[in-house]
């Protein structure tokens, strides 16, 4: 599976958008940030909605030491308590029990969604309670590598583009993304390491394998 970052694909954004020319001549090209595909890099995604990406890992980080395994069987088994222990909301406890039990009774086979369009694996994972169009984006981008997710969900990314483009509505943005396609999760990218390198900080998405 090819990576997003190369560079092939980062000729051809720049050719069809210059403002990624001057960022990638400013701080270069962003990391090629990716995740393992499965339970446990979903599981991290749905922790990771709604608050700051080091809070997520850090209560993800409590769960997988608490259970022996991070497996949908084991997460079905820890309790409600056990599950607040490690920081776990009681609105995200339900989503993960969703998540293990839609696996565990077979109508999700992650393996499975490699070999789907797009489209058709976002519809697979949105029609799950707890997993809306920014999970399902995420999940496609940094464990499926597809090329053309523009998560218009993604705080970061429509800041960058309200601040560089000088757009103000979601729909003008939206809009602005269509002229990256094919090439709009690498588009993506870029932005996030804008949003990132301005702000000084290191990647959050480092370190998140275990």
């Amino acid at each position: 599976m090819q990576n997003i970052v190369n560079q092939t694909d980062i000729t051809q954004l720049i050719i069809k958008d210059k403002l990624f020319g001057i960022i990638n001549e400013k701080i270069g090209s962003p990391p090629n940030w990716t995740r393992p595909q499965g339970f446990i890099s979903l599981s991290r995604i749905i922790l990771e909605q709604q608050v700051s990406l080091e809070s997520a890992n850090a209560h993800f980080l409590k769960l997988n030491e608490y259970v022996s395994e991070f497996t949908p069987e084991k997460i079905n088994m820890t309790n409600d308590e056990e599950m607040r222990s490690c920081q776990i909301s009681r609105q995200k406890t339900k989503y993960l029990r969703t998540l293990s039990n839609e696996i565990l009774s077979g109508n999700l086979t992650l393996e499975d969604l490699p070999g789907l369009t797009q489209t058709e694996v976002k519809d697979k994972l949105t029609r799950i309670k707890g997993i809306g169009d920014w999970t399902a984006d995420i999940y496609l981008m940094f464990c499926l590598h597809a090329k053309d997710i523009f998560p218009v969900g993604d705080i970061a990314v429509i800041t960058t583009v309200r601040e560089l483009c000088d757009l103000k509505t979601k729909e003008e943005i939206i809009r602005k993304s269509d002229d990256w396609k094919p090439h709009r999760s690498l588009a993506t990218y870029y932005l996030w390491h804008y949003y990132l390198t301005k702000r000084n900080r290191n990647s959050p998405f480092q370190n998140l394998s275990i």
